[in-house]
């Protein structure tokens, strides 16, 4: 069985540093601790682009940020780079259209032309867009979806 391909958005990195004492920051947090756990086993692949790089360089919490990237660097299967920047542009304004941000646009748009199957964020208002193209959910329903899938 060929593994599913998934990239998770910067707020999904970044949920394990927010603050835990709600818990579905918590569990988010435990869902995306797991999914990566499973990236280091090989049961997923990992997509990264060059828009997120670029949006964790942006964090001004340095070992946050080297948390991060060490990650990207080490598991990253499938990259997204510059290469294809005027074809994320074009998907992203096409995105963008329905009211996603332009950060996020980019994401969604460069998880599409990556061919991933799972697009992974915490941001409601994005998981509210909904495509054909790659499915968009919350890291604890992805888990959920995928035992429930995958179970033998």
């Amino acid at each position: 069985m060929e593994r599913l391909k998934i990239y998770l958005d910067n707020c999904c990195y970044n949920r394990p540093y927010d603050d835990q004492s709600q818990l579905k920051i918590s569990l988010e947090a435990q869902a995306k601790l797991e999914i990566q756990q499973q990236i280091r086993n090989g049961v997923f692949d990992l997509v990264a682009s060059y828009v997120l790089v670029a949006e964790n360089a942006a964090n001004r919490f340095e070992s946050k940020r080297n948390d991060i990237q060490n990650f990207i660097d080490t598991y990253t299967h499938t990259y997204v780079s510059e290469n294809v920047d005027e074809q994320v542009k074009s998907l992203a304004k096409e995105i963008m259209a329905t009211g996603v941000k332009l950060m996020d646009a980019c994401h969604v748009a460069s998880s599409i032309i990556s061919g991933c199957d799972y697009f992974l964020t915490t941001d409601k208002r994005l998981l509210k867009y909904q495509t054909d193209k790659v499915k968009i959910l919350n890291p604890m329903t992805f888990i959920l979806e995928v035992e429930e899938n995958y179970e033998h």
